[in-house]
């Protein structure tokens, strides 16, 4: 398990659904998680007792927070009703990392209940934080650079503690990030992705606000698992991201969700490129009999062919046809970036296996939105055949757009499935 979490800050009321808002400026990086007095366990978040409950990070946990020393509070889910506090004690920074090794520290003994905290339940003599007014017994952890607990240099962790004679009845609930090269929605790459955000909701309110890959254990319930979208636009999913799943007592479930990014990589060319002297260095007599057979279509819907003959004199009509090309007839500038992506994979630039992003007209994926260039590449020489004059209003135009956007990132170099995970970051 890599308990890689961020924590932000959750403003509401105990029944609502919360908000996340976070400050502006860089977060605070790694994260903090609850453990037993073992300090073996991660995300364990239900306990029999608060004596019980402890804060850990270490090197078998990849995810510890940046060397340094840090405050730390308990308070309610909401964060309003602060139940207990290092600041002001003796050692007002008692959760202490190392070498990327965090302290194992009991949260009783660290924090104390005096002055200005909420003992609404009234204090503690025996922890040093009071009871929380949540109903359902949670509570929340903080660890912070700043005695204010400001959101970007903090992070927390929610537990629950349930006081009696036996066990409460525990569950696991864990939650896989994987990269998806291929597309299929399924964890066959062997690429974890750390660091992506999530959120889990319970019927009872308890939130969970992680990142990577961890398991932590809950009450029975039914969970609403809801993945993150970063700022970067070349992040696609390929699962649904949002998930409701019900965990019997006893049971270990998992949700599963898949990304992936898209960019360039490949040797695609141009239509610049194969209108100007570069690109017809390489066209040959063959390439024009086969674009020929392509149905590309002119301006006004006609056949864009290009008989045998002087090979010269088809390098120039490729030139005009691909450079006038426009979108008044949106089967003419199809065909215009069908004709290059051809050339492109006749010329070896691009491989007809390679996966793009479509935007909506693929054939693969569970939205549908991707599709191989050899596929993309028949799509395109199917419509054309079919439909050759698409002017505003014509009910294949906007198909015909989506295959035409398509080509044109590839041929771009911007719409290709990346081998390996891209940088992404999240908006605080």
């Amino acid at each position: 398990m890599e308990p890689n979490k961020t924590k932000c800050i959750w403003i509401a009321c105990i029944a609502a659904v919360a908000v996340c808002t976070m400050r502006a400026g860089p977060p605070l990086p790694g994260a903090v998680w609850t453990t037993d007095p073992t300090c073996s366990g991660v995300d364990l978040n239900i306990y029999s007792s608060k004596g019980d409950v402890y804060l850990n990070g270490g090197p078998n946990h990849p995810g510890a927070l940046p060397d340094g020393s840090y405050y730390v509070q308990v308070t309610d889910p909401s964060g309003a009703c602060v139940l207990g506090t290092s600041v002001g004690s003796g050692n007002p920074t008692p959760f202490v990392v190392t070498n990327g090794v965090g302290n194992c520290i009991q949260l009783c003994t660290v924090l104390t209940n005096g002055p200005g905290t909420c003992a609404a339940n009234g204090v503690d003599p025996n922890c040093g934080y009071n009871d929380t007014t949540n109903p359902g017994g949670e509570y929340k952890a903080w660890v912070s650079l700043v005695d204010t607990f400001d959101n970007n240099s903090t992070k927390t962790d929610n537990f629950k503690v349930r006081p009696s004679s036996s066990p409460p009845p525990m569950a696991a609930l864990c939650v896989n990030k994987f990269y998806d090269a291929n597309v299929n929605g399924l964890d066959d790459d062997g690429q974890q992705i750390n660091g992506w955000k999530y959120q889990v909701l319970a019927n009872d309110n308890l939130i969970i606000d992680a990142e990577t890959y961890h398991c932590s254990v809950v009450d029975p319930d039914t969970f609403h698992v809801i993945e993150g979208t970063p700022v970067e636009s070349s992040w696609f999913h390929t699962t649904p991201t949002a998930v409701d799943i019900t965990v019997a007592e006893g049971e270990t479930k998992t949700v599963d969700f898949g990304n992936v990014c898209v960019g360039g990589g490949t040797n695609a060319r141009t239509i610049g490129f194969w209108s100007n002297k570069n690109g017809q260095n390489l066209e040959t007599q063959s390439d024009f009999t086969f674009l020929t057979g392509l149905c590309l279509r002119t301006a006004t819907g006609g056949n864009a062919d290009f008989p045998s003959g002087n090979v010269n004199t088809n390098k120039s009509n490729l030139n005009t046809f691909l450079l006038g090309a426009t979108a008044v007839n949106m089967a003419n500038m199809l065909s215009a970036q069908l004709a290059a992506m051809e050339l492109n994979v006749r010329h070896n630039f691009v491989q007809g296996s390679a996966l793009v992003h479509t935007g909506g007209c693929g054939n693969t994926g569970f939205d549908g939105s991707f599709i191989t260039i050899s596929d993309l590449m028949t799509a395109a020489a199917s419509e054309l055949c079919l439909h050759g004059l698409t002017p505003s209003g014509n009910q294949y135009r906007a198909y015909q757009e989506c295959l035409k956007n398509a080509l044109d990132d590839a041929n771009n170099n911007r719409n290709f499935v990346q081998p390996t995970p891209c940088s992404f970051h999240f908006a605080q």
